[in-house]
């Protein structure tokens, strides 16, 4: 996954005024582009903000979306993303159509806002207008913008497809669609209302994706969204560009249940394998994950073939979502769209974490092989990596703080998701409860009971939890013309 912090449009005097990156280009690659190729209006924009050359990644992209090129540019967080499909769509906005031309779907209101600041930047001085949309806020000011009306959209799906559907925003305008970190905005649960806002977007528009990383899902999301889509990739030199993600984390032993269980709440795989060293372990991380609720089932050397068959087929067929593994399933699996596996241990022989590993980034598809690992295993993961030249990324567990602004953002996903689904009778029982929400949000303590019930209702969603939660011990309109 990558980090939440936005992209900007950073001044660089150089674009190659970063670490070394390789290069991906589609074949044959369109000439970089240059600075003064831009309008001499955007050009006096961008020098008014104190840069005047491009970042590589502007360069690289830009002569893909002026050419009306749907391309798919993975490039790390902080590398210039952002201003990489801002400053070109800018150039190609038909200032005369007061009309949503350009439509922004980003994963969180804050990265809706800092694309939303990079618009107003560059875009006002050229009288080029743009709307912020994201839910949490009042609708007010986003229906009085959409009434003046914009060039540009940025904003959350969910709150989006709200707007489409009460007739404040009309999509039969928009020429070009921006999807930016896909990776995360298929982690917050997205797809539902993606896919809904995509069945309403003109045919005829170019479509731009900008990940961090590139997973199966994200691959899968680019084939539904776009038409041949070119691939731009830059990454940097100290990190392999093949399709398998190797990262580790370290936690003390006995922390390594609750470490799997933020690894998962953070990155949301659709399904994944759980890899253990013994049956004891096995059976304790399928109970531990069962009893919060996740679908999950088992394979170890206790299984019969019957049971095996049967929790293969229910994983190929999304009945389960996870399944706790001895090294008894680490051959000869072979499961489409399988995104992650976890190593709840590190495997004693170094050959058994490649096997493990293998079951993700099957037929040329990207993964993440995600090790749990103590001090000690540290050590023998170290030598894996050595044998094999595996390049192991060392990563920290996201922050009580940062995690919780993930499940906060992904709880308003799901609690806009359900207010669409609400029938007449059910709005009509939120409206008798409303002097109830005011009493409870008087006071501190009462707080505690509507995030204890905000709390069960994401659970709930995140994981199709149908039983009570365990306690914490328990192990158990008329626009501008298309552009192609």
């Amino acid at each position: 996954m990558s980090d939440s912090t936005p992209d900007s449009v950073p001044e660089a005097k150089s674009p190659y005024d970063q670490p070394s990156v390789r290069i991906i280009e589609p074949n044959p690659p369109l000439p970089d582009f240059t600075f003064d190729q831009f309008s001499p209006a955007l050009q006096d924009v961008i020098r008014s903000n104190g840069w005047s050359d491009l970042m590589l990644v502007q360069k690289k992209a830009t002569p893909y979306i002026l050419n009306a090129q749907d391309i798919i540019v993975q490039s790390k967080t902080g590398s210039g993303k952002t201003g990489a499909f801002v400053l070109p769509l800018l150039q190609v906005i038909e200032k005369s159509h007061r009309s949503p031309q350009v439509l922004i779907m980003t994963p969180t209101r804050e990265l809706a806002l800092q694309v939303f600041e990079e618009t107003v930047k560059f875009g006002e001085p050229m009288g080029i207008s743009s709307v912020a949309v994201y839910g949490g806020v009042a609708y007010g000011p986003q229906l009085d913008a959409f009434k003046r009306g914009v060039h540009i959209v940025v904003g959350t799906p969910g709150r989006l497809l709200d707007h489409i559907i009460n007739g404040n925003l009309n999509l039969k305008s928009i020429r070009d669609l921006v999807l930016d970190e896909a990776d995360e905005l298929l982690s917050m649960g997205f797809y539902p209302d993606m896919k809904r806002i995509h069945s309403l977007l003109p045919k005829d528009r170019c479509t731009y994706m900008f990940s961090a990383t590139m997973p199966v899902n994200v691959k899968r999301l680019a084939q539904e969204f776009m038409r041949s889509p070119k691939f731009l990739s830059l990454c940097p030199t100290d990190i392999s560009v093949s399709n398998m993600e190797h990262i580790y984390y370290v936690c003390e032993p006995h922390e390594k249940d609750r470490t799997l269980l933020r690894l998962i709440e953070e990155t949301n795989p659709e399904s994944a394998i759980v890899f253990c060293n013994t049956r004891r372990d096995t059976a304790y991380v399928h109970e531990y994950l069962r009893a919060r609720g996740f679908k999950v089932g088992l394979i170890s050397g206790e299984v019969n073939q019957k049971q095996r068959q049967k929790v293969m087929k229910d994983l190929k067929n999304n009945e389960i979502r996870f399944l706790v593994a001895t090294d008894v399933a680490a051959r000869g699996i072979d499961i489409q769209n399988l995104s992650h596996v976890f190593m709840y241990d590190h495997p004693d022989d170094p050959e058994v974490y490649v096997h493990r590993a293998g079951r993700t980034a099957r037929a040329g598809a990207s993964g993440q092989a995600i090790s749990i690992v103590g001090l000690v295993e540290e050590i023998a993961l170290k030598n894996t990596a050595a044998k094999f030249d595996i390049p192991f990324v060392k990563k920290t567990l996201k922050s009580d703080a940062q995690l919780a602004a993930i499940i906060q953002e992904r709880t308003t996903v799901y609690l806009e998701q359900e207010f669409r689904q609400l029938k007449q009778n059910d709005l009509a029982g939120a409206n008798r409860m409303i002097p109830l929400l005011d009493s409870l949000i008087s006071s501190d303590d009462e707080k505690q009971v509507l995030g204890m019930m905000l709390h069960k209702f994401y659970w709930t969603h995140f994981t199709g939890l149908t039983e009570p939660l365990p306690r914490e011990d328990e192990p158990s309109e008329e626009g501008a013309g298309p552009r192609r």
